[in-house]
């Protein structure tokens, strides 16, 4: 048979996702590795699932974690960096993952989120002040990466004018999360932006330990201080992962929905029609086109997914990005609909580790995208050049030009 020929030729079954070749769109080659190899095994040893349903039963059902039995955490033996992506509560297990996690959470509830909503809609509205004459902007550098690097700079008492100088060293960063496969050159950059975002930190908590705040770096380092509830290694590396987490991966889903409707404008004008519908656009921004393609576990147990028995300690990557487009969950699933309900996507993760930071990010999302919608009746891509991908682990333009007017 074809497929069987195909996956004899290419166990990778042409969806590899460091190559930089899918970078613009790997969605067609993921959809045919879910059609072909659905629970599919990798060169590198690590198993790939690709259907919604068995990436929902991976992230909410079975037993799993983000380490080995015995506690290791796979990569960490390429990173010869003391304070890192392994300190972080997004690569810990319960009760370590709990207590962590607890300490930060009441920043980024629901009603915590809301109360700064006022303040996100005149940074965005400031934002597009000062683009408004010149025609055209930068959806990244004027508007996707500002409004979510800002918002947590505040958030954690970060000064702003800080930001130019930690823009690059978290992109770089993100790496480190996928040490075991992040090729020698990239994850040297990964080491000397974490490098440098500790050498920025260490005197800024220092500081910051002279005249605590009420913002969140001061309640980590309250934390820190209690003795039982934080060390000091896992301050440091709590206040690199949450500035990285607050805003790398937001301005991947600003950008990557302002293009999807800018590549649709019969939805982007349904969009600027009905304005009510900003939630629902976002949330399939967040399906059609989401920053992150997968997220890896840790079985704990032998498990069968269709018909394959997956041992226990094997990493497993939970394929969001193709899960999210699966015809078995969501009719139509490459057509853009900025209606679309209902939409259960899996772009947030699921389980112990959903992402802490998703009302934020909606909200975020929300403001922005739905702000530049409504202000500028006429929007078009500004290039018909390729466009390309940032430095990031996850799928951030590097630009989005855009002609924007009135009429």
């Amino acid at each position: 048979m074809q497929g069987d020929d195909e996956l004899r030729r290419d166990p990778w079954v042409g969806a590899n996702l460091f190559d930089p070749a899918l970078r613009a769109n790997p969605h067609p080659a993921l959809a045919r590795l879910r059609e072909l190899d659905p629970v599919n095994e990798t060169p590198l040893g690590f198993w790939r699932l690709t259907r919604y349903d068995d990436v929902l039963r991976l992230l909410r059902e079975v037993p799993t974690g983000m380490r080995r039995a015995d506690g290791s955490l796979p990569g960490r033996e390429r990173i010869a960096f003391d304070v890192g992506p392994g300190e972080f509560m997004l690569q810990q297990d319960p009760p370590n993952h709990t207590r962590l996690r607890k300490l930060v959470s009441k920043a980024f509830t629901p009603r915590a989120i809301e109360r700064i909503r006022p303040s996100v809609q005149k940074l965005v509205d400031g934002l597009l002040d000062a683009v408004e004459d010149r025609g055209e902007l930068d959806v990244i550098a004027d508007l996707a990466l500002p409004v979510p690097s800002t918002v947590i700079c505040e958030m954690m008492g970060v000064p702003l004018a800080d930001r130019p100088r930690f823009t690059d060293w978290t992109a770089d960063a993100t790496h480190l999360l996928a040490a075991q496969f992040s090729p020698p050159e990239v994850l040297q950059r990964g080491l000397e932006g974490a490098g440098q975002l500790a050498a920025y930190f260490v005197p800024l908590i220092e500081e910051r330990r002279r005249s605590l705040s009420d913002d969140l770096l001061s309640e980590l380092i309250r934390a820190e201080e209690a003795g039982d509830r934080l060390s000091p290694s896992e301050l440091l590396a709590h206040a690199i992962g949450l500035l990285i987490a607050g805003f790398e991966t937001t301005i991947g889903l600003i950008g990557n929905g302002m293009l999807a409707l800018l590549r649709n404008p019969g939805e982007l004008q349904r969009l600027r029609d009905d304005p009510r519908l900003i939630g629902s656009a976002v949330e399939e921004c967040l399906r059609y086109d989401g920053p992150i393609l997968a997220t890896v576990r840790i079985l704990r147990e032998d498990t069968v997914f269709g018909g394959k028995t997956i041992p226990r300690d094997s990493q497993v990557s939970a394929m969001i990005g193709v899960a999210n487009r699966d015809p078995a969950r969501f009719p139509d699933p490459t057509r853009f609909d900025v209606g679309r309900t209902p939409n259960e996507h899996l772009a947030f993760g699921g389980g112990v580790h959903f992402c802490l930071g998703a009302h934020l990010a909606r909200m975020e999302s929300q403001i922005t995208i739905g702000t530049l919608v409504r202000r500028f009746p006429k929007l078009e891509l500004a290039t018909d050049a390729p466009l390309e991908y940032g430095r990031s682990l996850f799928r951030v333009l590097a630009r989005l030009p855009v002609r924007v007017g009135r009429a």
